[in-house]
């Protein structure tokens, strides 16, 4: 079926040439949006309309055609929306009438005309002049059935947009999140850098990494997995406050959180403490929300979550306490640590440290409850390879991360900055590597040096802003979010 409507149209698209006339012309100069048509002239009465005429000139997507004797009327659909445009034979030049007749769903023409009412009160174009821009070869999915399939949208998202306008919308959503987000740190005198995206070490994230090799120079680089020690050595060197909104790496698994390329929004304050970005955090979700929704409240699945500050505060082991069964002497008891582990069916779980245990244990019995916008606090030493030591207790860290729906949102934590402490860190994970940890931090030497030149007190966060836009469409998946997410190749 769909070869011999494609023949078709080429066929269509072979006489048009024929005749003398382009199919894929490039001359027509649109003056017009439909959506600025509606809004601007959405009061006009039909004798208005005839008073004083008002010329009008669009480009756009033949969505519908309707033709009904002597009419033709078809919906065209710019990047603003969509408008009615109305040919007659008696009033349309007759050129421009037969160009009507030929035309298909999908193709992209231009539209002059006036505008005018029809019997039921539209505001519409009457076409005066008609121009086919570009011959649509491919018929688009059924008007009724649209196009659902998941794998199909993804993959051919172009005809995705196309036909689905809650698509659209969610990638207008997203495109408003970056431009909230840049405005929100620029006014707190935020820097926006650019740092690598092929690295010699990767580093800043318990993650595996993709790796390539650059022939040239005949050396192996990783895809980033965070920027996070590239925008630390930019606070060592002076620039106290920055923040790089960019894309992120990791060779893991796909789901419907988890894309391996990813966007990642980190920023670094020299002078602050994790708890100082508890608060801005606070703020800068709040704003979100309310420039999106006009509201502190928004809906997600079966939920309603509610961004009014502050948000609720949990840490570790109260998590443990209140929704595993431990008591507050079992917290460091390996032995009843492991046995919370083996009931939530964790992995390997006989060969994790006390820390990596309380984690495991606290994700999987507590994380799915966490549905309000909630900071969980106080992880333990051995999963925060990279943050400051907490003075009240030194099996713990200075760190949070935020969960909103069931799922982590952000990271945060004051910085180690000190290099001899560092480096004792990092050998343990070199040592975690070779004991098979895939996710382990290689030796960075280089960064331990900028550490020796001196990190001033720095807080620093990550915030997963496709995990954020999913909040704020309702999306239930991380694909919803990313216009082009990775696939496996069509068989």
């Amino acid at each position: 079926m769909e070869e011999r409507i494609i023949s078709q149209r080429l066929a269509k698209a072979e006489a048009m040439r024929a005749d003398g006339e382009n199919p894929y012309a490039n001359d027509f100069v649109v003056k017009d949006l439909a959506g600025e048509i509606h809004s601007k002239h959405a009061e006009l009465t039909l004798e208005a309309l005839e008073a004083t005429p008002i010329p009008v000139s669009i480009g756009g997507r033949v969505m519908a055609i309707r033709k009904f004797g002597k009419m033709r009327f078809l919906s065209i659909q710019d990047r603003s929306g969509r408008i009615q445009a109305n040919l007659f034979k008696n009033l349309t030049p007759s050129p421009d009438f037969e160009r009507g007749n030929a035309l298909d769903v999908g193709d992209i023409v231009g539209v002059e005309g006036r505008l005018m009412r029809t019997r039921a009160g539209e505001l519409s174009i009457l076409v005066e002049g008609l121009r086919l821009l570009t011959k649509s070869m491919r018929p688009l999915p059924e008007k009724w059935h649209g196009l659902t399939d998941a794998a199909t949208r993804y993959r051919q998202r172009y005809v995705d947009l196309i036909v689905n306008e809650d698509v659209r919308n969610i990638f207008k959503v997203r495109a408003q999140v970056l431009r909230y987000i840049r405005r929100f740190l620029d006014e707190r005198d935020y820097l926006e850098v650019e740092t690598p995206i092929l690295q010699p070490l990767y580093g800043g994230a318990n993650a595996r990494p993709f790796k390539t090799h650059h022939n040239t120079m005949d050396m192996d680089l990783y895809l980033r997995i965070a920027p996070e020690l590239n925008l630390k050595r930019l606070v060592v060197g002076g620039l106290h406050r920055v923040y790089d909104l960019n894309r992120c790496f990791r060779n893991e698994g796909i789901s419907t959180r988890h894309n391996p390329e990813f966007t990642l929004l980190e920023f670094y304050q020299a002078f602050a403490t994790y708890q100082d970005l508890m608060e801005m955090t606070e703020d800068l979700l709040h704003g979100v929300v309310m420039e999106i929704h006009g509201a502190a409240s928004i809906t997600y699945g079966e939920h309603t979550l509610d961004f009014t500050r502050p948000f609720r505060r949990i840490s570790i082991y109260e998590g443990l306490v209140a929704h595993a069964g431990l008591t507050e002497a079992q917290l460091h008891d390996r032995e009843a640590l492991l046995a919370a582990a083996r009931r939530y069916e964790i992995p390997k779980a006989d060969q994790l440290d006390v820390g990596h245990l309380q984690l495991e244990v606290f994700e999987a019995a507590a994380e799915h409850l966490l549905i309000q916008p909630t900071f969980v606090t106080d992880f333990p030493l051995s999963v925060s390879p990279l943050s400051r030591r907490k003075d009240s207790d030194p099996n713990l860290v200075d760190r949070f991360e935020l969960y909103v729906a069931g799922r982590e949102l952000a990271n945060a934590f004051s910085e180690l900055n000190d290099p001899v402490d560092q480096r004792g860190r990092f050998e343990a994970q070199v040592e975690a590597g070779k004991g098979g940890d895939e996710e382990a931090h290689p030796m960075d030497e280089d960064y331990v040096r900028a550490l020796e030149y001196g990190l001033p007190p720095t807080a620093g966060e990550g915030i997963g802003v496709d995990r954020l836009v999913m909040l704020l469409t309702n999306s239930a998946s991380i694909r919803e979010v990313i216009l082009f997410p990775l696939l496996r190749p069509e068989a």
